[in-house]
């Protein structure tokens, strides 16, 4: 059995990086253009370095082209088919078939992938794209392990990927006008402005139609109400029957996360991917799920793995996340004896950190008993990111080489 390939969101260079160092295989990502990112980080010349990057170290980079066409987005295509053609990445993630038809006969050399955007909830529909020229479709979230086991038993022909671990969204593969109603931005352009996780005001008197006098109370209390709030995806309890009937790729959401958000859904599944391939028969998803609740999550949920989802998927309290973790900083080199930090959040003597080496998988923690800061080397108390780029330098005994550039540190923040 191959190993599936572990494919990471990558925001911003900074993030592909760092997704590469912890284990992913391939990243995806996008030019704010003719994506569904419209707050993407990534500036032409950094797409050809993060690309670049990648080819260097063996790893794929996957570009989005993946909202729905409006009649303006056509004039553009030109352009940003040449675009592409300078870029060479790995394979094009695109949902419009328009656009699919225009990229397939203008750069018939690079593969397509048909995102989650296009529904693919039936072999017939993986099957109708497999037709088409395309080389792998990302099966939509609201189908059943059963209905994905049927789709890869009948479509042996073309990959198969699927959503494992990130943010949920209440409408059918993102595909809404709640934000376009609410905000004037269309989540079908790219501009999502996440209405489903405002606080709403409401009391609401509900009656089904066949049981007339029987009223359904909705009511918000002192923090709100949050009707459409869904729990965050995480199939971690359900890698091993994942990896068992052969999808190809397993994917992650979050381009607009946080660098943690990266190499730690990078790190945990990539070891959970491993220590099954070494040993099915002991694997357990507890360990990896220690780790996977340090993230910040509004509680986790397997979606529609089972079925239809309960009221159990959905948090009607708060959006607040569950965990007490925080990025705390980013390694940016070690030299004698010390590490030299970006900070992410405050640091205070005293506090203990958390390095996340990409070289283990137990935590390093360390106990700031001395902070100097990078600028001027004098003893500080603490320090706090501001709108520049604030670093701290820390002694830290041992071997610094399992601490490379891009490692990442956490701090408990109760």
């Amino acid at each position: 059995m191959k190993k599936p390939e572990l494919l990471l969101p990558a925001g911003s260079l900074s993030k592909l990086k760092t997704a590469f160092l912890y284990g992913a295989d391939a990243v995806y990502a996008g030019i704010p253009e003719m994506s569904l990112r419209v707050k993407s980080e990534f500036l032409l010349e950094e797409m050809e370095e993060g690309i670049s990057f990648a080819h260097n170290i063996e790893k794929k980079v996957y570009l989005t082209l993946n909202l729905f066409s409006h009649n303006k987005d056509v004039e553009r295509l030109e352009k940003f088919a040449k675009t592409l053609k300078t870029l060479n990445p790995d394979g094009i993630i695109i949902s419009d078939p328009g656009i699919f038809q225009y990229v397939k006969k203008e750069i018939p050399q690079i593969p397509i992938h048909i995102s989650t955007q296009a529904n693919i909830c039936s072999w017939l529909t993986a099957d109708f794209w497999k037709n088409l020229g395309a080389e792998l479709c990302v099966l939509g979230r609201e189908i059943s392990f059963s209905e994905i086991r049927e789709i890869r038993e009948k479509c042996r022909e073309i990959k198969l990927e699927i959503f494992i671990h990130g943010s949920m969204c209440v409408s059918y593969s993102g595909r809404c006008l709640m934000s376009a109603f609410m905000a004037s931005r269309s989540a079908n352009q790219g501009a999502c402005a996440h209405s489903c996780r405002w606080k709403y005001k409401s009391r609401l008197l509900l009656e089904e139609e066949l049981r007339p006098g029987e009223y359904l109370e909705m009511e918000e209390d002192d923090k709100g109400s949050y009707v459409l709030n869904s729990k965050d995806l995480c199939l971690m309890p359900k890698l091993d029957k994942i990896i068992s009937i052969g999808i190809d790729s397993l994917k992650i959401e979050g381009r607009n996360k946080s660098e943690y958000y990266a190499a730690q859904t990078a790190r945990v599944y990539r070891k959970a991917i491993d220590d099954y391939f070494d040993n099915p028969g002991s694997w357990h998803p507890d360990e990896y799920m220690k780790e996977l609740i340090t993230l910040q999550n509004r509680g986790y949920t397997i979606g529609f793995f089972d079925g239809m989802p309960g009221i159990e998927a959905q948090d009607y309290i708060d959006t607040s996340s569950k965990s007490n973790y925080r990025n705390a900083g980013v390694i940016k080199s070690s030299a004698n004896g010390f590490l030299t930090i970006e900070l992410r959040n405050k640091l205070k003597k005293g506090a203990e950190i958390e390095i996340l080496s990409p070289f283990k998988f137990k935590p390093v923690k360390i106990i700031l008993n001395e902070i100097y800061n990078k600028d001027n080397n004098n003893l500080i108390e603490e320090l706090a990111p501001g709108k520049a780029s604030q670093s701290v330098k820390i002694p830290v005994d041992g071997d610094l080489s399992v601490f490379p550039e891009n490692t990442i540190i956490r701090i408990k923040t109760v």
